[in-house]
C-alpha cells in the first residue's frame, strides 16, 4: 500500500508547481509517466504542451503575450530508444546530449543547478525511465537539484533510483506549497498509489490540481508488452 494518496496530496497543495510522477500501474502492465505544470503569472499561465516526433514542448498558448520565454519555454519530454526523459526544464536536452554522448542521467544533472529565478530559486526535478529487452519491466530515477534552504552559493544534488512495484509511483514537485518566496520540494518523492490507465490517472490528477492555478498535464502510459504507448495531454488554454 502506498505511504500517500495522490489525489488528497494535490487537493490539499494550492501551489505544488511542476510535478512528475513516475511508476507502474497497479495491474503491472504499464510504466507510467505524468508531469503538470501550474502558474501563478499570466505570463506562465500563458502556456500549452504540444506534441511532436520524438518529444513534447511548451508552447505560447497567446504568442502575443510572451513576455520571457527563458524558464518556461522547453521540451518536458524527449524519447531516446529504450529511455523516456522528463523533465521540468531545458535540462531535458542536457539528458539527451550526454545519453548520446554515452553518459549517464547523474553525469548529466551534475553538469546543471536550480533555476536563475532569485528569490525562488526554483529546483530542477528531472525523471528517467529505462526500459529493458524483451519490454516486459523498467527501472526509473528521479532527481531534484536545490539551493541549500534558499542560499543560492550552495546547490544539493539529490538522485533516486527505484524498480518498480505494482501500484507504486513516486512523485516529485518544485514547491511545498504556495508562499513568497514560494518554498522548495523537501525530503523523498512521495510514494503514491496509481492506477491501470492513463486515463485514470489523466482523470485523477486533472480533477485535484488547483482550478485557478492549473495549466496542462501529460500523461505517458508504456505497455511492457511492447504494444504502441497510450498519451494524454490535457490543457487548460484551449
Amino acid at each position: 500500500m502506498a505511504l500517500f494518496d495522490i489525489e488528497e496530496l494535490l487537493r490539499e497543495n494550492s501551489y505544488p508547481g511542476r510535478g512528475i510522477i513516475i511508476g507502474q500501474s497497479a495491474d503491472g502492465k504499464n510504466a507510467m509517466i505524468a508531469y503538470f505544470i501550474m502558474g501563478r503569472s499570466e505570463n506562465s499561465r500563458n502556456r500549452i504542451f504540444e506534441r511532436f516526433d520524438g518529444g513534447m514542448r511548451t508552447k505560447a498558448y497567446d504568442e502575443s503575450k510572451l513576455v520571457d520565454p527563458s524558464l518556461i519555454i522547453y521540451n518536458p519530454y524527449l524519447k531516446r530508444g529504450l529511455v523516456d526523459i522528463v523533465t521540468n526544464g531545458d535540462q531535458t536536452d542536457t539528458i539527451y546530449q550526454h545519453l548520446e554522448e554515452g553518459e549517464t542521467f547523474e553525469d548529466a544533472l551534475m553538469t546543471r543547478e536550480f533555476e536563475p529565478d532569485a528569490p525562488n530559486f526554483t529546483p530542477r526535478i528531472s525523471g528517467i525511465c529505462y526500459y529493458c529487452l524483451p519490454r516486459d519491466t523498467f527501472t526509473y530515477s528521479l532527481s531534484i537539484l536545490k539551493s541549500a534552504n534558499g542560499d543560492p552559493t550552495v546547490c544539493n544534488r539529490y538522485f533516486y533510483r527505484y524498480a518498480p512495484r505494482k501500484g507504486i509511483g513516486h512523485f516529485i514537485h518544485t514547491y511545498r506549497c504556495d508562499g513568497n518566496p514560494i518554498p522548495s520540494f523537501y525530503g523523498e518523492p512521495e510514494e503514491v498509489a496509481l492506477p491501470n490507465t492513463a486515463q485514470e490517472l489523466s482523470d485523477m490528477l486533472w480533477k485535484n490540481l488547483n482550478a485557478d492555478n492549473k495549466v496542462s498535464l501529460f500523461v505517458r502510459c508504456v505497455p511492457l508488452d511492447g504494444s504502441e504507448p497510450v498519451e494524454i495531454i490535457t490543457n487548460k488554454n484551449v
